[in-house]
């Protein structure tokens, strides 16, 4: 059965930004790979693509010195981001991947951040993301691979979203070939280790949100029993356990 799509302005918005609030030691093991992987040329403009609630945007404005679009189709999650943060540098404006609200050739940077798997036409997508970023520009995708699942706790718990990304996730392969159809060199794939959560009871906390975007393909009683079971083991907790994953950055320059 097709997943159907998931609609932020319906249900996501509300507590995404609590339930996926970056940690500060996120925050910056994040923005340090984006540097690192950012290529040589001088950063003006940087897109986020796909900026939700705004945890990066501000932050990227800050780690590049730079004015940081954040493109976002959903309303209600533009809303939000305005609301959380202010900034400067940043500006939110409507838009989504394959229709992108700029001139040819005028970013120096776009980050996706879990996006790429909401894109419905992702060859569009590529060849707009070709058309505004300027010749030796980068891309840099966090995303999930289907071909490359990790071992998240998430599937612990809940085992059906396992099979989900399976299917909502494209392949490595399939990835780099809309990529390379549309002009682009794939530079480097690199894991990010990073920080979700300081204790199991603040993991549980945030699940508790629904803020993952692949609980809307759950049954309502598959998400209670997980969560029931995950807060059990929450209250069971004696020491404060990290919760710690890995995550795949695709980096793509246009030729």
């Amino acid at each position: 059965m097709k997943l159907e799509r998931v609609d932020y302005d319906r249900t996501q918005h509300a507590g995404y930004a609590k339930g996926r609030r970056l940690l500060p030691a996120s925050r910056r093991t994040w923005i340090r790979a984006f540097r690192e992987h950012a290529g040589n040329r001088r950063i003006g403009t940087v897109l986020d693509i796909g900026s939700g609630t705004g945890r990066f945007t501000p932050a990227l404005a800050d780690g590049f010195g730079a004015d940081v679009i954040g493109v976002e189709p959903s309303v209600r999650m533009r809303e939000v981001a305005h609301i959380e943060s202010s900034h400067p540098l940043v500006t939110y404006v409507p838009g989504h991947a394959a229709d992108l609200p700029l001139d040819d050739a005028s970013a120096d940077l776009a980050l996706m951040f879990l996006v790429w798997h909401h894109v419905p036409d992702r060859p569009a997508a590529a060849r707009e993301l070709a058309r505004v970023l300027a010749p030796g520009a980068r891309l840099l995708m966090a995303t999930t691979l289907s071909d490359r699942l990790k071992e998240l706790l998430l599937y612990r718990y809940f085992p059906r979203t396992r099979d989900i990304d399976a299917e909502v996730f494209p392949t490595l392969e399939e990835t780099v070939g809309v990529f390379a159809e549309a002009g682009f060199a794939h530079s480097a794939l690199t894991e990010v280790h990073h920080r979700s959560a300081d204790s199991l009871t603040e993991y549980a906390g945030r699940q508790r949100m629904r803020a993952l975007s692949v609980y809307e393909h759950l049954r309502d009683d598959e998400f209670r029993e997980g969560l029931a079971a995950l807060e059990a083991d929450a209250a069971a907790e004696t020491t404060p356990q990290a919760v710690e994953s890995e995550c795949d950055l695709l980096v793509f320059t246009r030729r």
